[in-house]
């Protein structure tokens, strides 16, 4: 007599998680997988994009340079009026591999923000344990109207990436957090902070998010006081104000 044996309870999580993923990049391809067959629009993207001199040379050196401080010196006359350098470094990654082709600058946001909708659910999972209410939860940031903006028009790569190193940022963090103190985990943490306020500024009020995280669902406030908390996070605050400064340095 043969007798199928039932794969264990973490073999059966692992392939779940691998599933909601796959249906997740799915879903997001269902519904903005149209844009591989738009162009660029003449807002916006002709600044960053179609008719910016660094961005249509590509990723060079010397671009790489500009990217960091654009906008942060006088008289420059390319300044897209912000500071989000690795924007501009996607812009120009996509220059160089697809040129002025516009299906494909749209592919590697559709690609982002699928990739943004799989690190939300992980790290939903991660905090609170639920899996199908995590996946509920990313499956309605995958396909909701706000997003269609941000992944439809070139020129909003900022908001997927910054969307996506946001995620990322809380994934780390519930690792930091779950784990006894370690060093590695908390820069990983502020790597991925600096990621995403380099993507788009926006990102300057996380620390906050993290506070309130830490009370739910993580819990953290349970063994750990407010004050202690609120050090931890100095750091990043530190990382906020100085992104906020080139920001208004190069918005002025």
């Amino acid at each position: 007599m043969t007798h199928h044996m039932t794969p264990p309870p973490s073999s059966l999580s692992s392939r779940t998680i691998v599933a909601v993923c796959a249906g997740l990049i799915l879903l997001v391809a269902a519904v903005f997988g149209q844009t591989l067959w738009h162009g660029f629009v003449n807002y916006d993207d002709n600044a960053y994009i179609c008719d910016n001199p660094h961005v249509l040379r590509g990723l060079t050196l010397a671009n790489i340079r500009w990217a960091l401080v654009a906008g942060l010196g006088p008289g420059d006359p390319d300044s897209v009026g912000s500071w989000w350098p690795l924007a501009l470094l996607s812009h120009m990654t996509d220059v160089s591999l697809f040129g002025l082709w516009a299906g494909g600058h749209h592919a590697v946001a559709l690609l982002l923000h699928a990739a943004a909708a799989c690190c939300l659910f992980l790290a939903l999972r991660a905090m609170t344990g639920f899996l199908w209410r995590s996946a509920f939860v990313a499956a309605v940031f995958a396909v909701h109207p706000l997003h269609v903006e941000s992944v439809a028009w070139v020129a909003e790569r900022k908001d997927v990436l910054s969307a996506l190193f946001f995620m990322l940022t809380l994934l780390a963090y519930t690792r930091y957090a779950r784990k006894p103190f370690s060093l590695g985990n908390y820069l990983l943490v502020a790597f991925c902070f600096l990621l995403g306020l380099m993507s788009k500024p926006m990102l300057v009020t996380l620390p906050c998010v993290l506070l309130l995280l830490d009370f739910w669902p993580l819990s953290r406030t349970r063994t750990s006081s407010w004050k202690t908390l609120l050090l931890e996070k100095l750091p990043l605050f530190t990382l906020a104000a100085l992104c906020s400064t080139a920001t208004l340095l190069a918005q002025s």
